[in-house]
């Protein structure tokens, strides 16, 4: 499965992402609202306040998810995101975010973040 043209756009446009994780019973918890950035054809989400932060616990534990972004409400995996990636995903960070000042824009760049980042794949519907 992959993103579309169209929802690769809304969603790496919009400026904040909903996001939850499916429970073991298969229900879903409550949203969190993050940042995402589009790297070519990919979208990624990090955790800005890192690995015990609750949304990215519960993410990495079941694996499975929703997201709601730019009108586009989709069933999602969380991706580890490959090693060579996470300069562009910075870059991507900067881009869309700078404009909050480095203070905010640096809980989610550099090395300290790589290991919780995702790459979000849609999951067939």
């Amino acid at each position: 499965m992959s993103w579309t043209d169209d929802e690769l756009a809304r969603v790496g446009d919009a400026d904040e992402l909903q996001v939850a994780s499916y429970r073991a019973d298969g229900s879903l918890r409550p949203y969190v609202t993050i940042w995402v950035v589009r790297s070519g054809d990919d979208l990624y989400v990090r955790s800005a306040y890192g690995p015990d932060n609750g949304w990215f616990r519960r993410a990495k534990a079941s694996r499975r998810g929703r997201i709601r972004a730019g009108g586009v409400e989709r069933d999602v995996e969380f991706a580890d995101a490959a090693t060579d990636v996470h300069a562009a995903i910075d870059d991507a960070y900067h881009a869309k975010y700078d404009r909050y000042g480095a203070r905010i824009v640096n809980t989610v760049v550099g090395d300290q973040v790589i290991p919780t980042t995702f790459r979000l794949e849609p999951s067939a519907d």
